[in-house]
């Protein structure tokens, strides 16, 4: 899109100067000019007399790296050597993507000492694995991070990306959308190719998870997406299979520009709700933050971790560390047990793909019920002794 103004009929009154909250026109000899300030708003369109200004499409020319690009990236994030499940995920969707595409499957693997790990990446799916591995790289930071992945587009360009939306990787990845002028899908939580142009259609929650999105990135390349953990499967391990490691030289002027001092466990990391095989939840149908108790010994006696709703936590009643959905954690444990939670749409973001819900409810209506596998209607302060007494009878 660009703001034209048509010289010729533009008598220079000054009314869009006037106009403009941005300051984006000026009057220069007779006419109207704009600059870079202009966010394309429409405001001068309106007030100009003499309809001199028009916004109009400015065709774009087709990326050169279309045409070239070729193959599907997973960025294979590390620390400390070790990798975390949303990699293999990647690469399981990455494999189906790569075969749709006929291209190979590569990881990208950046670190110090962790050439081990490239077998790791093999057995998940990858082709090739690009490995740059370096002092230098031994502690995360964003900037050379950027720079290695950026010269590594560059030299291959990879027709996709692929990365987890971890907190390494939100804080990686769209500096590398930037640094090499493409479009970045954050948070996806589904991918497919469109065979007719080999588009990736990536799909994520919008309007605050009211609605499901599905976009495109038709001119630059790679297509890059974030994607969140425990949202896809990953493929079958294949010990033992091979490929092929291309190792990547760094610059020797690549220099940090900030020192980390130390590296501090948070929180959210104590609380593992990715990683749970169990899962037991608490929403607002708890009625009060002395609920959780309930809640903590059900996931104590399953062997799990407690999970909270949104409005669990925003009401006080437990830590964020422990909120699954959209703004939260996404899960996808073996067993995840609603305990009042009616199942707004961001929280069912969050929690669909676990192989197993079973959901307690009052309200037969409550949309939980639609992705439960078990629902049960009732008063979960009945219930949840009633399943407490029942898993004690059957330990003996």
């Amino acid at each position: 899109m660009g703001l034209i103004i048509d010289t010729d009929l533009c008598t220079g009154c000054g009314a869009c100067v006037e106009e403009c909250p941005f300051e984006a026109l000026e009057l220069v000899e007779d006419h109207a000019q704009v600059n870079d300030k202009c966010t394309l708003c429409g405001a001068c369109v309106e007030v100009c007399p003499e309809e001199a200004i028009s916004i109009e499409e400015v065709e774009r020319g087709e990326d050169q790296r279309t045409a070239q690009a070729r193959g599907v990236w997973v960025f294979a994030e590390q620390r400390g050597g070790r990798m975390p499940q949303v990699v293999a995920e990647l690469l399981g969707q990455g494999r189906r993507l790569a075969d749709e595409l006929g291209s190979e499957l590569g990881a990208v693997l950046l670190g110090h000492q962790v050439e081990p790990l490239a077998a790791e990446l093999f057995a998940w799916g990858a082709d090739v694995v690009y490995l740059a591995d370096d002092e230098r790289l031994a502690r995360f930071d964003d900037d050379i991070y950027c720079r290695v992945m950026a010269e590594l587009i560059a030299a291959h360009v990879p027709e996709v990306l692929l990365a987890g939306a971890t907190s390494l990787g939100r804080s990686l990845i769209p500096r590398v959308a930037t640094a090499v002028a493409t479009g970045l899908t954050a948070d996806c939580t589904g991918l497919s190719i469109d065979p007719d142009n080999r588009l990736l259609l990536q799909t994520r929650p919008a309007f605050g998870g009211n609605i499901m999105a599905t976009i495109v990135c038709p001119q630059a390349r790679p297509q890059m997406a974030t994607v969140r953990p425990r949202v896809m499967k990953p493929a079958p391990r294949q010990d033992g299979r091979q490929g092929r490691v291309e190792r990547v030289s760094l610059d020797g002027g690549l220099t940090p520009g900030t020192e980390v001092l130390e590296v501090v466990e948070a929180l959210d990391d104590r609380v593992d709700l990715v990683g749970a095989e169990v899962v037991v939840t608490g929403g607002r149908g708890l009625g009060g933050p002395e609920g959780f108790e309930l809640v903590r010994q059900l996931a104590e006696a399953l062997g799990g971790v407690v999970g909270a709703t949104r409005g669990a936590v925003d009401a006080g009643w437990i830590g964020h560390a422990h909120q699954v959905g959209q703004t939260g954690r996404t899960v996808a444990p073996r067993l995840y047990v609603a305990l009042g939670v009616s199942g707004a749409v961001q929280h069912l973001v969050g929690m669909q793909s676990s192989d197993c819900i079973v959901a307690v409810n009052t309200d037969p209506a409550a949309p939980i019920f639609r992705v439960a596998t078990y629902g049960i209607v009732g008063d979960l302060y009945q219930v949840v002794p009633a399943m407490l007494e029942r898993l004690a009878q059957r330990r003996g």
